[in-house]
């Protein structure tokens, strides 16, 4: 929603603005001009990285239509889910959660989270790292430094298409100028003409430039932006999960781990303790 709303402020102002000035909006729309700017831009962004970063950046847009999920909601569904993991291998010991992890898609336990079994790579990081805790082979700080090896690469990894897409918008505005530039040539053919064709010929040489700059600092740099924060928020769930992974390892009772995992939650989304408790209460 916040998507929508923020188009509609960019372009109202600008073109209320206009208008009251005693422009004509109609003036400013030029599909050919667009095609000239976006067009080239796209093209340099396949030149200038992998084919699976551009097919990143296509299939990104469509998470400006989605909500982010890390919710509180999310976080409760998460963090109990830890929470019966570990109160199982208290109970019953590690090797109880084999069957678990191995399969999570046909666990008890996993299947009271359909919303976490959604995350297929949550899913995946959780069941590895305890398959290698009831392997038993590994200390606490080496689970830790391999943990924060894999997001490291995770998070590198995450930043490629928000860094393609900042990228484009960086060269949007120099596009602009290619495009104003292509017009000054065009409009230099008409020296001579009628002093209305060669103004027209020179407004829709200016208006490129102008496209450009806005297309970069209105609307795809905040597209990247945007991406950042949805990296940054996916990356909180992963130290979460983390956190509590290292604190059970090292002994410390599950109620207690969990609380680990919810400390590093940003406090926007982050259930209260209390919450969490009924929560544990309500699923028993």
């Amino acid at each position: 929603m916040n998507i929508f709303i923020g188009i509609i402020v960019v372009l109202g102002c600008i073109g209320v603005g206009f208008t009251i000035h005693g422009g004509n909006v109609l003036v400013l729309m030029s599909p050919i001009e667009v095609l000239i700017i976006c067009g080239a831009s796209f093209g340099a962004m396949i030149i200038g990285n992998p084919l699976s970063v551009s097919i990143g950046v296509i299939k990104s847009a469509g998470t400006l239509l989605k909500p982010s999920k890390y919710k509180k909601a999310f976080y409760m569904d998460l963090l109990t889910l830890l929470y019966d993991i570990f109160n199982k291998t208290r109970r019953e010991g590690l090797m109880a959660i084999e069957g678990d992890i191995e399969e999570p898609e046909n666990s008890p336990i996993f299947g009271n989270y359909p919303n976490i079994m959604k995350d297929h790579h949550i899913v995946e990081f959780i069941c590895d790292y305890l398959r290698i805790m009831v392997a038993g082979n590994m200390a606490p700080h080496e689970l830790e430094a391999l943990i924060d090896q894999e997001m490291d690469g995770h998070h590198q990894e995450a930043g490629l298409v928000p860094g393609a897409v900042q990228t484009a918008a960086d060269g949007l505005p120099g596009f602009g100028i290619v495009a104003a530039v292509l017009g000054v040539v065009i409009t230099m053919g008409k020296i001579g003409g009628p002093p209305a064709e060669i103004g027209a010929s020179v407004a829709a040489a200016l208006v490129g430039t102008l496209l450009g700059i806005l297309f970069a600092y209105g609307f795809i740099a905040p597209f990247a932006s945007y991406l950042n924060h949805m990296a940054r928020e996916e990356s909180r769930a992963y130290e979460a999960i983390k956190a509590v992974l290292v604190a059970s390892m090292n002994g410390v009772p599950p109620q207690i781990a969990v609380e680990f995992g919810r400390k590093v939650i940003y406090h926007s989304v982050r259930p209260g303790f209390k919450e969490l408790e009924e929560q544990y209460r309500a699923k028993k």
